[in-house]
């Protein structure tokens, strides 16, 4: 009876309800302190971890250096196990990537006083260290002046320079190779860095080291580069060279090397064909464009040749050498260097052998429009490029010289240039533009949008568009007959079949039905409508018909009777050719009127 009293006058007091309540809340505090410690610790990785492309300070640099550097290089498979450094003899190999020979690093330095320091600041420094060039180049011994990273080494006459960021270096520095041991290269990185290796005078420093895949047979060469520029700070860049320098493996190698041969063979060829042609025409050859297009494949042939065997040659003379000599690094850098030359040649080659296909189709009346539109309105296009550049350099220098301190696309002229042809194309930052200039970074991009995008480029479109009509117009009053690729083809396909006997051979009535749809395609390509098609078609019906009837070498009689539907069949033949003659009237007039135009 008291629990049902307690229920029948309220339930629990309140003061036990705002307890609970005040518990609940606590909890719940507490249960979200001890939750955010946990998140911020899940987040939270241990140590941060420098990686190369975030390096942009000296000390970020010994941390990659004897951090992921070390981490990436010292795998177990790669310096622990001894058999790796002997190809032929090794027998165990747990990563399919093999290191060639030991990492190397490399330092460039530049003199004091390659540099003026002005006259109200040399009480304040004494020190003045310039850009890197070969002639402000260090290469006197410094520091503690003991092993090779202390003492320049000279370049090797034949190696390529390297074109950076900031700069152009040439080969040799201070150089010291990696060891095998993990903690012997890790105590060399401190040594180096507690006796300041990198100074004031540092420009650039590289990383170089080598491996191979068996898997694909492809040696990837790796080059890692920090420029220290004489603004300060660190720019970091990579290359990554894949390249097949063992080229004749597989069956399918041997097949490639079997079209080089035959591919040697077809500049045989054409070499001979040329120097027939230029004993024929003499110095008329070199009036066709075409010729002097044959002359650079040619060119780009022989090169590519060259390039080929001398890559080859460098390749099977040193490979053996660098793969023996393990205890040192192993420099692949020069022959991928060639390798990637060989391959630019090789592309250029075959971008102008596919331009060489307009040769053999320019015949097409397509083709040959295109060709007289372009010949026919090169004065004026030089003359729209002209004004072009001078508007368009003139807003490149303006940018360069608002934006160039404070927006990295206008850093230089060139950049400058560069990012207006983005800003054509539709690509641009224009919230870097503003923020850098308020006034004149708005007006700059809106008025370079209205002069260059709305008004000169489509001043070069009506350009071109003008030109090609009147081309088209030239070639739709029979400038130049209708020869088609696709008819000759089409004719050479349909004679073969019937030779053998796969056909039936066409009558002429056959004939003139096709030639009369051709032509009715024709007009429908050209612009005419169905009308003015069907009434062509009929007129050449009466004609056909009167001449069979009045001009047939099988009538003796020279009077011949006119019925009146004869009759009516000549009055519409007239009006027919009236109205023809009036039309070619006046496009013969538009024509002269064009040609006066342009003769004035």
């Amino acid at each position: 009876m008291a629990e049902a009293s307690r229920w029948h006058l309220g339930g629990t007091p309140k003061h036990k309800l705002h307890y609970r309540e005040d518990v609940e809340i606590r909890t719940t505090l507490q249960e979200l302190l001890l939750y955010s410690i946990f998140l911020i610790n899940l987040c939270i990785s241990g140590e941060e971890r420098t990686n190369f492309k975030s390096i942009r300070s000296i000390t970020d640099f010994w941390k990659f250096m004897e951090g992921p550097l070390l981490d990436g290089l010292y795998w177990d498979s790669w310096y622990n196990n001894e058999n790796l450094y002997d190809l032929k003899n090794s027998s165990r190999i747990y990563y399919e990537n093999i290191l060639l020979g030991l990492p190397r690093v490399r330092q460039l330095k530049v003199r004091n006083g390659t540099c003026k320091v002005h006259s109200f600041f040399r009480s304040l420094m004494d020190e003045c260290y310039d850009k890197y060039t070969s002639k402000n180049e260090d290469t006197a011994d410094f520091g503690l002046k003991q092993h090779t990273e202390w003492k320049y080494s000279s370049p090797r006459t034949n190696s390529p320079w390297h074109w950076g960021f900031v700069g152009v270096y040439q080969n040799g520095g201070y150089i010291f190779t990696l060891s095998k041991s993990k903690s012997e290269t890790l105590n060399k990185f401190i040594n180096l860095r507690m006796n300041s290796w990198i100074t004031r005078g540092t420009r650039v420093i590289f990383i170089d080291f080598s491996v191979y895949n068996a898997n694909v047979n492809l040696f990837c060469i790796i080059r890692l580069v920090a420029e220290f520029p004489a603004t300060g700070g660190i720019l970091t860049s990579w290359q990554f060279y894949s390249v097949k320098l063992l080229r004749y493996v597989s069956f399918y190698d041997y097949f490639i090397a079997s079209c080089e041969i035959i591919f040697c063979i077809f500049i045989i060829v054409f070499t001979i064909q040329e120097i027939k042609k230029l004993k024929e025409f003499k110095f008329a050859y070199f009036k066709s464009i075409w010729n002097w297009l044959e002359l650079l494949l040619l060119v780009l042939c022989f090169s590519t040749v060259f390039f080929s065997l001398y890559s080859n040659m460098q390749i099977y003379r040193m490979i053996g050498r660098l793969l023996r000599n393990t205890e040192k690094y192993s420099d692949f850098y020069f022959l991928a260097y060639w390798h990637i030359y060989y391959n630019n040649i090789i592309a250029i080659t075959i971008f102008f052998a596919w331009i060489k296909i307009f040769k053999f189709i320019s015949f097409n009346k397509t083709m040959s429009q295109l060709s007289s539109t372009l010949s026919r309105c090169i004065k004026d296009i030089i003359g729209f490029a002209i004004m072009f550049f001078i508007i368009f350099f003139a807003y490149a220098q303006l940018g360069f010289l608002v934006f160039g301190s404070q927006v990295d696309d206008f850093s230089t002229f060139q950049n400058a240039i560069f990012t207006q042809f983005r800003i054509v194309l539709g690509d641009f930052n224009f919230a870097g533009i503003q923020q850098a200039n308020r006034i004149l970074g708005p007006i700059y991009f809106i008025t370079f949008i209205f002069f260059v995008f709305f008004v000169l480029l489509n001043m070069f479109l009506a350009i071109i568009n003008d030109t090609y009509s009147e081309v088209k117009a030239d070639y739709s009053i029979g400038r130049r007959p209708d020869f088609q690729l696709g008819k000759m083809i089409k004719k050479s396909y349909n004679n073969a079949l019937e030779k053998l006997k796969l056909k039936k051979p066409e009558t002429d009535e056959d004939k003139k039905r096709m030639e009369n749809k051709d032509l009715a395609e024709k007009a429908r390509r050209e612009g005419f409508d169905e009308k003015e098609i069907q009434s062509a078609e009929q007129m050449k019906k009466w004609k056909e018909r009167l001449e069979k009837k009045y001009y047939s070498t099988e009538i003796q009689d020279d009077y011949q009777t006119v019925t009146q539907q004869e009759f009516r069949d000549l009055f519409l033949y007239a009006v027919e050719l009236e109205k023809e003659l009036h039309y070619v009237s006046l496009k013969l007039n538009r024509v002269m009127r064009k040609v006066s135009a342009l003769q004035y």
